[in-house]
């Protein structure tokens, strides 16, 4: 316990899934939460995303931790409402240390429109960019930055659309290859400021992302209206340990170690919580 106590940690994407984790578990480990989410769907993304309750909901349990919260109902495509938030929260909670650009979406299937495509960057690229510069003025020594990554953006060579993923799943891919330099470049420029910069690729998390309709299909395009079982065969055959996904908290572990001072010296990771992915397909 403690291992970020007295820190200020700035969280996209906080309202469920991963980021409602990373709010939990970094306040458990003493950090207070500037917590951000857009509670509201996008079209072309076609699973719901959170709501206003769930962000209410991270915003109790990381109280019953005994630390506090500023909760914000905000797009990360939208920088001025993102510097709002940020500038809200460290009015009240005194400063800011962590950054955690976790927002995502992943808008899969084969038809759907370039918007698709636009959004999906736009979120998961921008809206991670958005995050950080917004930040960065506020960021002394020893804040830690952590951009979620994927281990598709990891495995992913071409961003044509083509396939089951479509022009969604592209865009998805894009954003998260270009975090990698993204981070790289960062984390040599803030080096001398003693800012770290390191990337989180988890493999398949048991989010609201991958249990949808979209994603079933992706990993069983044989079937036309795959269940959650018939879509576990798809999900475990990524990984090489046998598994069929990761959990949030598995994620939250490596973001809370990269977020403390045990990493101090750690910049510059592409850290990959895979159960053996990206490995596997190497070997």
């Amino acid at each position: 316990m403690g291992r970020v106590q007295g820190k200020v940690a700035f969280i996209t994407g906080a309202a469920r899934g991963q980021g409602r984790s990373h709010a939990v578990h970094l306040a458990e480990e003493g950090a207070d939460i500037i917590a951000v989410d857009i509670c509201a769907d996008i079209a072309s993304n076609e699973y719901p995303l959170a709501r206003p309750e769930d962000l209410d909901e991270t915003a109790r349990l990381v109280e019953k931790t005994g630390r506090r919260i500023v909760a914000v109902q905000a797009d990360v495509r939208d920088r001025t409402a993102l510097d709002a938030a940020v500038q809200t929260g460290i009015a009240e909670l005194g400063a800011l240390d962590i950054v955690v650009a976790n927002a995502g979406i992943c808008p899969l299937g084969e038809g759907l429109p370039v918007q698709a495509f636009i959004d999906a960057v736009d979120v998961d690229l921008i809206g991670v960019l958005n995050a950080v510069h917004v930040a960065l003025p506020h960021l002394g020594a020893g804040a830690s930055i952590i951009l979620t990554g994927s281990v598709a953006g990891l495995l992913s060579s071409s961003s044509s659309g083509s396939g089951p993923q479509g022009l969604g799943g592209a865009g998805y891919n894009l954003a998260k290859r270009v975090i990698v330099d993204y981070s790289t470049t960062l984390a040599v420029k803030l080096a001398p400021q003693s800012i770290r910069v390191n990337a989180v690729h988890p493999t398949n998390c048991n989010t609201d992302m991958l249990q949808s309709e979209p994603m079933y299909k992706t990993f069983r395009p044989d079937l036309p209206n795959p269940t959650v079982e018939e879509a576990e065969a798809g999900f475990r055959s990524f990984q090489a340990m046998p598994v069929p996904w990761v959990e949030p908290a598995d994620i939250s572990h490596a973001v809370v170690y990269l977020a403390s001072d045990e990493s101090r010296y750690v910049t510059g990771l592409q850290l990959k919580v895979d159960a053996g992915a990206t490995v596997s397909k190497i070997g």
